[in-house]
């Protein structure tokens, strides 16, 4: 299974899986007009690491802002997630949240609380996304 990143754009959040080093991390906005679109192939790309991978993961999300759309989606991200620690590998997610953000930080433990594996919440200055943000919403490809 191959990696990809994805640079983030004014309503999507950059991409960055790596499952040679058993990555993946999520960083800035999400509200896109079609978060399912988004999501997708990233919801699909997971099904396919936790079917075939015999190692761990870890997952960093850094949102400044995500959408009640891209909510479920992330929910649904972290809910593939848990099959895979129910298979005995290690699962940590990693928060991050602005230390001025409460909102962010009370979102992250309400997810947390769905779910057994690992949840780290991480107060930083600022979320800032892996790479330069564009004017178009990228699409994810099946990998």
């Amino acid at each position: 299974m191959q990696g990809y990143f994805i640079r983030s754009s004014k309503v999507t959040p950059s991409v960055y899986f790596n499952p040679k080093k058993e990555l993946l991390d999520l960083r800035g906005k999400s509200s896109p007009e079609n978060p399912l679109s988004f999501y997708g192939s990233l919801l699909l790309n997971m099904d396919k690491y936790v079917q075939n991978h015999a190692g761990n993961i870890t997952v960093n999300l850094a949102f400044e802002y995500f959408n009640t759309s891209s909510s479920k989606c992330i929910f649904n991200l972290l809910r593939k997630l848990e099959s895979f620690d129910q298979q005995g590998k290690r699962v940590i997610v990693n928060w991050y949240y602005e230390d001025v953000d409460d909102d962010m930080l009370e979102a992250g433990e309400d997810f947390s609380s769905f779910f057994d594996y690992k949840f780290n919440f991480i107060s930083v200055p600022e979320i800032n996304s892996l790479g330069e943000e564009s004017e178009e919403e990228p699409q994810l490809s099946a990998a």
